[in-house]
């Protein structure tokens, strides 16, 4: 007699997750809000090669794309990197110019429990270089150590503040000086074995459809302006790109326009974006 297949309790759970928004980016996601204080502990990511915090990297601002995951960095091909390399190949200024602008940007990422909103388990916090930066220093700080440490660690004050004058915002994290406990034994458990998994974030595009983005900006840039144009080949297709002076890239979201010129603020728009994958 055939033996019957165990169903798969968890994966049904997940499904059911999914199908009512429990996994969606904004429940998954936190971001300090402007003009507050708020206070966080941090958590290292497991089976990461011994770094608390884990890092992607997206080109930015490429069309009507405020950030696309770049193949590159999971042994994919990529079209947009092979472009950047012909371009810097290429040896003109222009060239020079533009590859620059396609440049990928690192994006940081670490679970946190918010201090006050326990009941809404881990979360993943993304940021950018400064902020990546200082808490890598504070984990050096012989004061501090192993901030992410469940037992004796410490939590950390984030304050996002727009200066007057500024356009945007700027995040500061500051340690507590007391270390203390993550949480009770039940919770520590619970929130070591509930981390996010960042894979579910985001959309690898494939190749072609990279392709097709990188193209199709390229060919808006030289439509937008009646500047000097050359031709750039990606990978067998052939396109016309501007460049004197590309048009500022916008996003759109509903019917209004968005044009990103600090990376905070485009990430603000991918993750607040619910995708059915």
């Amino acid at each position: 007699m055939e033996e019957k297949m165990a169903i798969d309790f968890d994966a049904i759970r997940n499904k059911l997750n999914q199908l009512s928004g429990n996994n969606s980016k904004r429940n998954m996601l936190w971001r300090p809000q402007e003009g507050e204080e708020a206070t966080v502990r941090l958590l290292s990511f497991p089976d990461n090669d011994g770094q608390p915090f884990k890092e992607l990297w997206f080109y930015y601002n490429i069309g009507n794309n405020p950030g696309l995951l770049a193949p590159y960095q999971f042994g994919k091909p990529d079209p947009i990197k092979e472009l950047i390399n012909k371009l810097r190949d290429e040896g003109s200024k222009e060239s020079y110019e533009l590859a620059k602008k396609l440049y990928p940007k690192m994006r940081s990422y670490a679970p946190v429990v918010v201090r006050g909103e326990e009941d809404k388990g881990v979360r993943l916090w993304s940021f950018g270089k400064t902020v990546y930066q200082s808490l890598l220093n504070i984990m050096l700080d012989p004061d501090y150590g192993d901030i992410t440490d469940v037992h004796g660690g410490h939590d950390i004050k984030v304050t996002c503040t727009k200066q007057p004058g500024k356009m945007f915002a700027m995040t500061e994290v500051m340690p507590r000086p007391k270390p203390t406990k993550l949480g009770t034994k039940t919770q520590i458990d619970t929130w070591t074995t509930s981390i996010p998994n960042l894979d579910d974030l985001y959309q690898l595009k494939s190749y072609e459809q990279l392709e097709n983005i990188i193209n199709a900006w390229l060919a808006g840039d030289d439509a937008a302006n009646d500047s000097e144009t050359s031709t750039t080949t990606t990978t067998g297709s052939t396109v016309t790109r501007n460049t004197h002076k590309p048009k500022k890239t916008t996003a759109k979201s509903g019917s209004t326009d968005k044009s990103f010129d600090d990376i905070d603020e485009a990430f603000k728009d991918l993750e607040g974006e619910d995708f059915p994958f």
